[in-house]
């Protein structure tokens, strides 16, 4: 089975797609076979006829793969939460059914990046939630947080979370950070990576403009940035399981969770 990320948020609109889209177009910029998968999206649009998952075929698009049954298979109307969509739809999301899409696209990929919906509480099929998901598919986590008032709870909690049900935070990122920080944001990201038990791997400014040169840009900026191999490595679960920076003491240099 090829290695892969779960993508999950501390709440809804925290920008977990462009986080996604922007990992998979830099994976891709650097020669990795990688697939994207959205399981769920409730809030879907209607084209000719079919439901659409926007969120899919952003990922799609950044990884440069087709946007198909195995990407996007539960697509709902209502933008509501998924277990409400599906019942107004008379639809039963099956964790089989998305178990054997996420399969399909290991098989086809090196390494697959999964998109959950809104955090890690939010429910798909009963009392089964997205944490089962990640746990079912058996995929460290990824947590994007947002870096206003209010996010310190919010992440603390869902790595707090994360962490009693057995899943692997493997990091966070502070998403949307504004050009001109308030006295709240220029603290919070010292206060997760602080509390959360898992590394801050990156504080990715706001971008106003369409969602795919919003993609293209911050891609571009990661790509760039000196410690991006190593954040990757740690989220790739690499072979070497570290960063293989030595410090004086013998020890990390840079302090990164690969490399204890």
């Amino acid at each position: 089975m090829s290695r892969g990320l779960f993508v999950t948020g501390t709440d809804t609109g925290v920008g977990k797609t462009i986080v996604t889209a922007v990992l998979a177009r830099v994976l891709r910029l650097r020669g990795v076979n990688v697939g994207v998968m959205k399981p769920v999206t409730a809030g879907c649009v209607e084209r000719h006829g079919e439901l659409i998952s926007e969120d899919a075929e952003l990922l799609a698009w950044a990884a440069g793969v087709e946007c198909d049954e195995a990407v996007a298979p539960y697509r709902l109307r209502a933008p509501l939460a998924p277990v409400e969509a599906a019942e107004r739809e008379g639809v039963r999301i099956d964790f089989d059914l998305i178990a054997d899409r996420f399969l399909q696209l290991c098989r086809r990929h090196e390494f697959v990046l999964v998109e959950g919906a809104g955090g890690l509480m939010v429910p798909l099929n009963g009392g089964l939630l997205i944490a089962d998901l990640a746990a079912r598919l058996q995929l460290p986590l990824l947590v994007v947080a947002r870096p206003n008032l209010g996010t310190i709870n919010h992440s603390v909690l869902t790595c707090y979370a994360a962490t009693q049900l057995g899943l692997e935070v493997s990091g966070v990122i502070v998403n949307r950070f504004p050009a001109e920080p308030g006295p709240a944001e220029q603290g919070a990201s010292h206060q997760i990576g602080s509390l959360c038990g898992a590394p801050i791997l990156g504080i990715w400014e706001e971008c106003a403009g369409p969602a795919e040169q919003v993609v293209e840009r911050l891609a571009a900026r990661f790509n760039a940035d000196p410690k991006s191999d190593i954040i990757l490595r740690i989220l790739g679960g690499s072979e070497e399981g570290g960063c293989g920076e030595t410090g004086a003491g013998g020890g990390c240099a840079t302090g990164c969770a690969g490399c204890g």
